[in-house]
Parts: C-alpha cells; structure tokens; sequence
C-alpha cells in the first residue's frame, strides 16, 4: 500500500522545468495515506485519523499563509482522496478538475511506538514530472510530535519557492 503512492509517476524523480509564476501557484493538497506496522496493541485508528486530518489542514494553512501558493479543494468521487487509494489517472484529473498547476501527495507510516515517517511529493500536472520529493522523520506519536513534523514539510516547502523559480 506505501509503494503504490510512491509511484504515482513511476517515480519519475526528473526535476521539471521551474514554475513562472507571479502569482500564488495553485496547489491541491491529497489525502496522505496512514499505515501504522508499529504493533502496538492499543487501537489508535481514530487518534491517526484525526491526527492526518490537522496534519494536511497545517501544512494548507501555512502554505496559504505564505502567499506563494493557493490550495484549492480537491473533489474526488470517493475517499480518501489519496494516491493510496486512487489510481493515479483518477487523482490527477480531480486535482486538474481542480484548477491546480501542482498536487501534494504523500503519506506517514509508524514503524514504532516512537519513530515515523513520512513522504511528500509535488507533482507539476502540466509537465507530468514530479517537482518535490522529501522523506521525513519524526520521533513521537502525540499532537506536537505531528504538529512539528507537519510545519517543517511546509517551511520545507516555502522555501523551495515552487511557485516563482526559474
């Protein structure tokens, strides 16, 4: 289930061509995939779920903050609306449907009571290469452990400026 996002493109790591833009970038933002092999015996499916949910709202909200990217909702038939459980035709054409120059996909997997880690892509929908490729890692499994892994990928992500590089 991880290795089916990550191939959304065929892992096509190319770099793109940089985005000229003047204005914020259009970016929807997909569900991230969720996949806890930690085997802990406590079930924390809703604790995950409600955790993923404020995870993809922090990283919206700051990339809008930013001024450098405008997320617009991304509408799938059914959900999630995750390159986990869409194929990948199926995801770019909503987040086309969107209106979105870029798609935001990725997920988070808990390998242990105290370790995770994530991956985020950017797909340019223009030139059909991914743009944005970053593994991350984080220790803990509460509000703040996710909060700070959620606000790095979006410093992260301002700061490559994917809206006005050349």
């Amino acid at each position: 289930m991880m290795v089916r996002w990550l191939s959304l493109f065929g892992l096509s790591f190319a770099l793109a061509a940089p985005i000229d833009a003047t204005e914020p970038v259009k970016l929807a933002i997909a569900d991230f995939d969720y996949h806890d092999t930690s085997g802990e015996t406590q079930d924390q499916t809703a604790a995950h779920a409600e955790r993923l949910k404020n995870f993809t709202k922090l990283i919206d909200d700051q990339l809008s903050a930013s001024g450098k990217y405008q997320v617009v909702a991304l509408t799938c038939p059914k959900h999630p609306c995750s390159a986990g459980a869409m194929d990948a035709q199926s995801l770019t054409d909503a987040a086309r449907q969107s209106g979105a120059r870029l798609l935001l996909y990725g997920g988070i997997h808990k390998m242990s009571t105290l370790v995770q880690f994530g991956k985020a892509q950017i797909a340019d929908l223009e030139t059909d290469k991914v743009v944005y490729d970053k593994t991350i890692s984080f220790r803990g499994d509460d509000d703040n452990a996710w909060k700070r892994a959620s606000e790095f990928l979006a410093e992260d992500l301002v700061a490559r400026n994917l809206s006005s590089a050349q």
